[in-house]
């Protein structure tokens, strides 16, 4: 479909709707808001025109008061703004219901990075046997975490998924009775979610989406490229989950949370099955058949209500059991929907999703120490890292939880419920251990130490330990770590058991909070290649586990086109990525996108083995250009982050500090537990939420523009230029950099270039924005910002259009409490509703 056409749909299928079902919320039932449908479009105008005057958020709302309405009192103002608030949250709903419903309808099944693309081009290109062989050696593992970038609770999301449908029927009746639901139903949790909250909310999309997207994938793989010869290895498709046993910061994630959490997979997949079962039986009634079905059904209910045990060897062998007397007594009849089942089982298995413990590595080193202290009996005034680190791999002790208290004692808990995990989930329901903060040996060596502490004897340890490089210091130091791994003769048996492969995992968020998003992202591509490299000479299958945000900012946007511009120096046995917040419901939230943004990955992954593409590996003398880039661009980066005002100015004038306080997710916002705010102990997600609220995004362009200048005043832009035409790494880089410019609304915060403290600091990142904004569309030849991409700039345009209002009352009463004006708390809580809603509308910004 060309960009035209595209363009064209979606304004019949998305904008269209949007206005006409926009209209159904006029008669909601909404307390004291029936004029709030008449009085948000003057908002929207007075907050537009006012903002391109150079008026301040404040005098806005002050005037659209003044114009449009009588009150007088700050309680009824306040008021009204509320109500406001929640009337932009439910259009943001309603506009996601929209486009969701229309997904299908504007991306075909043969366009670029779908299966059937690919195998009409494996066909062409004399490469089925190839596509093949790389499809028997690949996998794409989604993993699905629970950082707090999204709000909605679960009745609000089960809306979402009905909306979604009422919309494809176009049930006028249907869309209008659950708007009235959305009307009445609140979209605050009253309190914090707990990590087992957040993990039911994430098994609701395994149960209602990804056990059929994921299942009708596979079929569509095994009838694309499967044949007497070959089928599709069952976990080219895997999912992984966070929630619950990603401890790392976040006290409430204990040994019995992530207990409950596996537990919760189990139950969850088991009723899957149930249901799975009851649509056979409607099918297979025939004689013998029916019968086994019958017992079957009776054990799964046992399993899941009674807790009885049950393996997914024997839910097999019970399928099994049916197919034999199907194909002998009734000619295979409806055999291709017990086949159908039978590739569930292998695929989901008994845990669904494979949950994944992370850590940080210094709370690792202070459990080691204090086990150490207590057990050993080595002096610990003058004991070295390397002492610790011996007697962790040689001593015998055993030890009991219960002679520990807090974290060290649920640390160990943790480890001896593995076993049990895995005995009730299977294996693959908890196989690796992530250390997050890895920069040291030491750090993969403690962890195994603890296994070892645990009873664990060395041949038993079957867990994949996972060292996460998410620094700038951690990236740098990747590839000594790993060559000391690799030839340390304890941990280089423990990978033979493990089949010589090592997972490692590298920080985008991180990363870019650390050294600035072209500097982060070039950093992370040659660790690629050292890791590759030390891996290969060693003979280790290495996978890299990406842990990316919805963002460009944290690693997101065209994830497709970062992965298929890999040239052949860096590993691609897998691609394993985080999806986090509202990135979950945005991309993989239903059937249809989930199969399409699969596909997307799946394809990447091949088509960079199978086919040829020059613009994939990198030339010398592109590396050094980009590396010189890089460093131009994290100097400029370093220097703001050293400038006095840049903490202060995130605490005072954006939403930074309130992402603690909200009941988004368990997670504080920041690491350590003191009061004072440094830059190393803040969280990706609310440094890069807190400058998407603000509508600068400046960790997604920031020096990038300002490295393009410095070489365009040395006369060498044309390299640049063949740069960007030579590489589809570059490229990609450049295009997800303009997404986070155009998500960008600098006259939002005009207000703040005279302020006296702030002043200064604001006109240093609009200066960078707009020299950035200006090279790229250079480079590119664009005359606008994402001009390729007809569809995302439409989405973000009439989203940035529904939250304009929104953010112009966030601004108002950050300024109401800068000036220590009015109710205080009631202005803090407006900026804290106006968070959720713009964060949702974003769907990608944090």
């Amino acid at each position: 479909m060309q960009n035209e056409e595209k363009a064209e749909k979606f304004r019949q299928t998305v904008e269209n709707k949007f206005q006409i079902y926009n209209s159904l919320f006029m008669s909601l039932p909404y307390d004291k808001m029936t004029n709030i449908g008449m009085l948000l479009p003057f908002l929207y105008e007075e907050s537009k025109a006012g903002y391109e005057e150079g008026k301040s958020p404040e005098e806005i709302v002050e005037e659209f008061f003044s114009k449009h309405t009588e009150l007088e009192t700050e309680a009824q103002k306040t008021e009204l703004l509320f109500k406001i608030i929640q009337y932009i949250e439910r259009q943001v709903v309603l506009f996601d219901s929209i486009e969701d419903a229309a997904f299908p309808g504007l991306h075909s099944e043969s366009e670029a990075g779908t299966l059937l693309q690919l195998h009409e081009r494996a066909l062409q290109e004399h490469q089925l046997e190839a596509t093949r062989k790389k499809i028997k050696d690949f996998a794409v593992r989604v993993v699905f975490t629970a950082h707090p970038t999204q709000f909605y609770p679960n009745s609000v999301q089960r809306i979402l998924h009905d909306l979604r449908s009422a919309i494809m029927k176009d049930s006028v009746t249907e869309i209008d009775m659950l708007l009235q639901q959305l009307g009445k139903t609140p979209f605050l949790n009253r309190e914090k979610p707990t990590p087992l909250d957040e993990a039911m909310s994430i098994i609701f999309y395994l149960r209602y989406v990804y056990y059929d997207s994921i299942g009708e994938l596979y079929r569509k793989i095994k009838n694309s490229f499967g044949n007497d010869h070959f089928v599709p290895p069952h976990d080219i498709f895997q999912l992984g989950f966070w929630p619950g046993g990603d401890r790392d910061g976040n006290p409430f994630v204990t040994a019995e949370i992530t207990q409950k959490v596996a537990q919760e997979l189990h139950i969850s997949v088991l009723k899957s099955y149930y249901e799975h079962l009851k649509n056979l039986r409607r099918r297979l009634s025939f004689r013998g058949v029916s019968e086994v079905l019958e017992q079957f059904s009776h054990e799964l209910y046992d399993a899941i209500f009674k807790e009885e045990k049950i393996t997914a060897e024997h839910i097999l062998s019970r399928i099994n059991e049916a197919d034999h007397i199907l194909t002998a007594q009734h000619n295979g009849l409806f055999r291709n929907l017990l086949e159908d089942f039978k590739d569930r089982v292998r695929i989901f298995g008994t845990h669904f999703a494979t949950l994944d413990i992370r850590q940080d590595s210094r709370v690792h080193q202070s459990v080691v120490d204090e086990i150490i202290a207590k057990k050993s009996g080595l002096d610990m005034q003058n004991i070295t890292t390397e002492h610790k680190i011996e007697w962790l791999l040689e001593t015998d002790v055993i030890l009991d939880p219960s002679d520990f208290e807090g974290i060290t004692k649920d640390t160990l808990e943790n480890i001896y419920n593995i076993r049990n995990i895995q005995k009730n989930n299977g294996e693959r329901g908890l196989s690796r251990y992530i250390i997050s903060n890895s920069d040291e040996v030491k750090d993969v060596l403690n962890v195994f130490g603890m296994f070892r502490l645990c009873g664990y004897r060395e041949e038993e340890i079957n867990i994949d330990i996972v060292p996460l490089f998410e620094t700038m210091e951690g990236l740098d130091a990747g590839e000594n770590v790993m060559k000391a791994l690799y030839e340390l003769p304890v941990y280089r048996k423990h990978l033979e058991r493990r089949g010589n492969a090592q997972t490692i995992m590298l920080g985008f968020s991180d990363g870019t909070k650390d050294g600035g998003y072209l500097k982060a992202n070039w950093e992370i591509y040659e660790t690629k290649e050292q890791l590759t490299r030390i891996s290969d000479e060693n003979n280790i299958k290495v996978i890299f586990f990406d842990g990316r945000g919805g963002p460009p900012a944290r690693g997101g946007g065209k994830t497709h086109d970062f992965y298929a511009s890999q040239g052949k120096t860096i590993a691609n046995n897998k691609i394993e990525i985080t999806i986090q917040g509202q990135t979950i419901t945005s991309v993989f939230g239903n059937k249809d996108q989930a199969k399409y943004n699969f596909e997307q990955l799946l394809t990447a992954g091949i088509e960079n083995d199978v086919f040829k593409n020059s613009k994939k590996d990198l030339t010398e003398k592109e590396r050094n250009l980009i590396q010189e880039l890089a460093e131009i661009s994290f100097r400029k980066y370093s220097d703001l982050k050293a400038h006095p005002m840049f903490v202060p100015y995130l605490q005072e004038m954006s939403t930074l500090e309130y992402y603690g306080r909200t009941n988004i997710g368990s997670r504080p916002s920041k690491r350590g537990g003191n009061n004072e705010l440094k830059f190393e102990d803040l969280r990706a997600i609310p440094f890069v939420g807190s400058w998407s609220q603000l509508k600068q995004n400046v960790p997604g362009f920031f020096g990038f523009g300002f490295a393009l200048n410095e070489l365009k005043i040395q006369g060498r832009f044309d390299e640049i230029h063949a740069l960007y035409k030579g590489s589809d790494f570059f490229k990609t880089l450049v295009l997800n950099s303009m997404m986070s410019m155009n998500k960008s609304y600098f006259p939002l915060t005009y207000y703040m270039k005279n302020n006296e403290k702030f002043g200064s600091f604001w006109n240093v990142l609009f200066e960078e924005y707009e020299l950035s904004k200006s090279m790229m569309l250079e480079l590119t030849g664009f005359k606008m910002l994402m001009e390729e991409e007809p569809l995302s700039r439409k989405s973000v345009k009439i989203r940035e259009k529904i939250v304009l209002p929104l953010l112009s009352i966030q601004q108002y009463a950050l300024m109401k409490i800068q000036k220590n004006e009015g109710n205080r708390e009631a202005y803090e809580k407006l900026v804290m509703r106006s968070l959720f809603g713009n964060i949702n509308a974003s769907r990608n910004s944090a």
